[in-house]
């Protein structure tokens, strides 16, 4: 079986938005979005969820909702047509993913907001100890991880950007 064509990865608190279709949709040529979240595939809003991140992708593409789990044990199932794009909102999630055996070679990481409790890296990415030991487990499975909100931006290495504020 062949690996699954994986475009992109990133890492977006608000998960698909206008600026997932108009910006990173187009630059990575993706024709799937797949959102892998627990909360967007099962949770207990799930279909208020998927109906706003839908009309976001603007009928481009074709979007799939898979909790962490159900993505591990499927995408090596994916049609070597789909490129696909997986999005999550945290980096958590891509751990257990890359963790699971999702070959994921590089992973964007867009907006992480700040909150009480987390540090910020950059305008748009905050981390807190939960993450920064997410992003670790992440580059020790051989995946680049990058700061870069759009695709004119020069990116900047994750690991990099925590030790400059440590």
């Amino acid at each position: 079986m062949t690996s699954p064509n994986i475009v992109w990865t990133r890492i977006d608190e608000r998960l698909l938005h206008g600026q997932i279709r108009i910006t990173w949709g187009k630059y990575s040529e993706a024709n799937l979005i797949l959102v892998a979240n627990d909360d967007a595939a099962d949770g207990p809003n799930a279909a208020f969820m998927q109906a706003g991140m839908k009309a976001s992708a603007g009928g481009e593409y074709a979007v799939r909702f898979f909790s962490i789990q159900k993505t591990i044990d499927v995408i090596a199932k994916a049609s070597a047509k789909q490129k696909i794009f997986i999005l999550c909102n945290n980096p958590t999630d891509v751990a257990r993913l890359v963790e699971g055996g999702v070959p994921i070679p590089h992973c964007n990481v867009g907006n992480m907001h700040f909150h009480e409790g987390k540090r910020k890296l950059t305008k748009t990415v905050s981390v807190d100890d939960n993450d920064i030991d997410a992003f670790k487990r992440i580059v020790k499975c051989n995946v680049t991880c990058t700061i870069q909100n759009t695709p004119d931006q020069n990116p900047i290495d994750i690991l990099s950007a925590i030790a400059e504020t440590a």
